[in-house]
């Protein structure tokens, strides 16, 4: 079981900012991620829908034989808050070790959030840090934009359409005067550079892949379940929809060439 994959799954792209993450704090293990490309975006869906939809992704990863499963998913860990209960491995989504890594960095006491609107309006990053500390402010802002910008390769700082969106977004938390910015969507470090050049170089934005890839060798290693394997772990790809697009943005997001890597299936048979 030590040497069985990590399951991830994300709405689209954005989870493999989580993969990225993964294989920086734990290089060994073997990685199986789906990227449901074809249903994407779920932060427009409705709550029946998201919780449906991420309720097919985890069985499919479970048909792989993994040994945790982390929903790498902003819209999914604040919407479908009741899936670890329904699954037999360890389980996490991105919303508990975000919001206490944020927690912890503030010092003035308000903190901004960003993510889809299906997140937002489940203010679930808001109410699990007033647990952690109500004495911080939480700014809440939805950006519906910034999931389809990244997913046509709109990344690039000095784009001008780039800029405009963010600054845009943006307005009210930097108002606010926010210390912490919780990019809370998978999707938002791809675009992490852009958002620091307008919110300004004394903004501390907390990685929501980085926390949750920090907080699961925690999970395995207290289950007994880091790969002992002295190898470098492998990583396999699936997508619902054609993989030519996943392909070529997957490449530049890892660093290396996934063409021939990933593969398409149907996930309404899950």
């Amino acid at each position: 079981m030590k040497n069985a994959p990590i399951g991830v799954f994300d709405s689209g792209l954005g989870g493999l900012t989580a993969v990225r993450e993964l294989r920086n704090v734990l290089p060994n293990e073997n990685i199986i991620y789906f990227g449901d490309t074809g249903r994407v975006p779920y932060g427009t869906r409705s709550e029946a829908t998201i919780k449906r939809y991420a309720m097919q992704d985890a069985k499919f990863l479970l048909k792989h034989n993994v040994k945790m499963i982390i929903a790498a998913c902003g819209t999914v860990s604040s919407v479908a808050v009741n899936l670890k209960h329904d699954l037999p491995i360890p389980f996490t989504g991105v919303v508990s070790p975000t919001c206490f890594a944020a927690a912890k960095a503030t010092k003035s006491k308000k903190i901004g959030v960003i993510g889809t609107s299906a997140t937002i309006n489940s203010h679930s990053y808001r109410d699990l840090i007033k647990q952690f500390d109500s004495e911080i402010e939480v700014i809440e802002q939805d950006c519906p934009l910034f999931v389809p910008l990244v997913e046509n390769g709109f990344i690039d700082k000095d784009d001008m359409i780039v800029r405009l969106v963010i600054e845009r977004y943006m307005a009210k938390i930097k108002d606010a005067g926010a210390d912490t910015v919780i990019l809370g969507c998978t999707h938002y470090p791809i675009i992490k550079d852009a958002i620091s050049s307008v919110m300004g170089n004394d903004i501390t934005l907390i990685d929501s892949g980085k926390e949750t890839a920090i907080y699961a060798a925690k999970i395995l290693k207290e289950n007994d379940l880091l790969n002992d394997s002295a190898d470098n772990g492998t990583s396999e790809f699936y997508v619902s929809d054609t993989p030519e697009g996943f392909e070529t943005i997957a490449s530049v997001f890892l660093g290396e060439n996934v063409s021939h890597k990933v593969e398409q299936i149907n996930i309404e048979l899950y």
